[in-house]
């Protein structure tokens, strides 16, 4: 049997991951792990909760996945990501697919075009109709400081142990995205270990690149690459 586990990011919950999730269950037949790292999801609270317990999250589920399963792929989004590389630098991880991962994070550049967007909206009675954004309102506004020293601290635990990684690679970047800038993607790529790895840049794709137009072809991109691979450096 093959397992795969999927990370959703910071403030977040499964939902974030959830079409590939799903994909990979319902088409493929995997065992899927999709679990809430703590302090997330309905009801939670970031207040208390350190990244010692969303990295100690990760790996119960890991291991859990490899005593079940023959081989083991982890899909990681945002700061899961860089919980994804953590495990894949300890573990043996059959192949590893990075989402918008956040090794480096906050495009203000990017970022104050999706402002300017809001503005238009609001301007345009649009914004309360507009799901993405009252659910970042609402994580921003209830999100505590505590919390996000910890993403931080995460981020900058977790980096070095992405030049440990040497499972093949699949890092996938959305353009347009406000929150995590390209140069992330560029430095995965160029600092995964693994002489087998592919980046692959979505014109279109915002942050939530699981759920945006380009959806589709994410998954694509995501299937093909567990099916067979790649046997070179590419960067498209």
């Amino acid at each position: 049997m093959i397992g795969c586990l999927c990370l959703h990011g910071f403030t977040g919950e499964p939902w974030e991951v959830e079409p590939v999730a799903t994909y990979f269950l319902n088409q493929k037949k995997w065992l899927v792990y999709t679990p809430t790292l703590p302090g997330h999801g309905p009801g939670g609270s970031l207040k208390d909760v350190t990244y010692h317990q969303w990295v100690h999250v990760a790996e119960v589920a890991m291991k859990e996945l490899l005593k079940r399963c023959e081989k083991v792929y982890v899909i990681g989004f945002s700061m899961g990501g860089m919980l994804a590389c953590y495990i894949a630098a300890k573990y043996p991880v059959e192949k590893l697919v990075l989402l918008s991962a956040a090794a480096y994070y906050f495009n203000p550049t990017q970022l104050l075009q999706e402002l300017k967007d809001i503005v238009r909206k609001r301007f345009r009675r649009e914004l309360q109709q507009d799901k993405d954004y009252q659910m970042y309102r609402k994580k921003i506004i209830e999100t505590p400081m505590k919390a996000v020293f910890q993403f931080m601290q995460a981020v900058r635990r977790i980096r070095p142990c992405v030049r440990q990684v040497s499972s093949p690679t699949l890092i996938i970047q959305g353009e347009v995205d406000g929150i995590v800038p390209r140069k992330s993607a560029q430095y995965l790529f160029e600092t995964i270990a693994s002489s087998k790895k592919k980046m692959v840049l979505m014109k279109h794709s915002h942050h939530m690149i699981c759920h945006g137009f380009e959806k589709e072809q994410l998954i694509t991109e995501i299937d093909a690459f567990l099916s067979y691979g790649v046997e070179e450096r590419i960067e498209r």
